[in-house]
């Protein structure tokens, strides 16, 4: 298995990035490219009370800390978690120096949207949580997104599958950034809500085929006929 050297570690967050869109995580971690729009600007201020500078606070058997530095050699990735949740437990696991008995960390991730049709959000969890793994020597199962429009919390499973795929899109990224080259746009929906939509003119990807040209073609002189005839 490799592992990194502290020089080569990729930003944390880029995998949700690049799990999202390889091109939008190019534009911001190979070409330094960054624009907001009304949704980041959403999302720095949920972050932003997600990570009030509170060192920890005790919640009964949870201790709650905020924006954690992490990092992991396996993945080659470093960040800061939001908030990770040390829950009180019976079996073998963290000491914490101002707490008595074991803590298990639970990492949460803070996100302005709602649940989204891919892995990207999950993604960035399982990472949060392998870098947690590595640090304590313990074995995380779960952990929990919470969603701003609809102010709930989603579980999330480490399941082998999306730790396969954590992994795959770490090495992926890596590869990327060493190529240093910027992928081509997959124009979707998702688009219109990027912040870097105009940097990224998604548009000028899109192969028009000849059907479609040819169709178009008919269409705009059928237009023209009429025009014609009105006149």
């Amino acid at each position: 298995m490799v592992h990194y050297q502290e020089e080569d570690y990729l930003m944390l967050s880029g995998i949700q990035h690049f799990a999202f869109c390889p091109r939008q995580w190019a534009l911001i971690h190979i070409e330094q490219q960054w624009e907001d729009n009304i949704y980041t600007y959403r999302g720095q201020e949920l972050h932003e009370k997600a990570n009030d500078p509170v060192a920890s606070e005790k919640r009964g058997d949870i201790i709650i800390t905020r924006s954690v530095p992490i990092a992991s050699k396996i993945l080659g990735v470093n960040g800061i978690a939001d908030v990770v949740e040390f829950h009180k437990t019976d079996k073998p696991s963290v000491k914490l120096k101002r707490w008595s008995g074991y803590w298990h960390p639970i990492p949460v991730e803070y996100k302005v949207g709602g649940p989204k049709p891919t892995n990207c959000d999950k993604l960035q969890l399982c990472a949060q949580a392998i870098c947690l793994e590595e640090t304590f020597n313990v074995t995380i199962m779960h952990g929990y997104i919470f969603y701003g429009r609809n102010r709930r919390r989603l579980e999330v499973d480490f399941s082998q599958q999306l730790r396969e795929e954590t992994h795959t899109v770490a090495r992926e990224m890596h590869r990327t950034f060493a190529l240093g080259k910027t992928p081509k746009a997959q124009p979707t929906r998702a688009c219109e809500r990027c912040s870097l939509l105009d940097l990224c003119q998604p548009h000028l990807f899109q192969r028009r085929t000849v059907k479609s040209y040819l169709r178009s073609a008919i269409d705009d002189n059928d237009r023209g006929d009429v025009v014609e005839e009105a006149t």
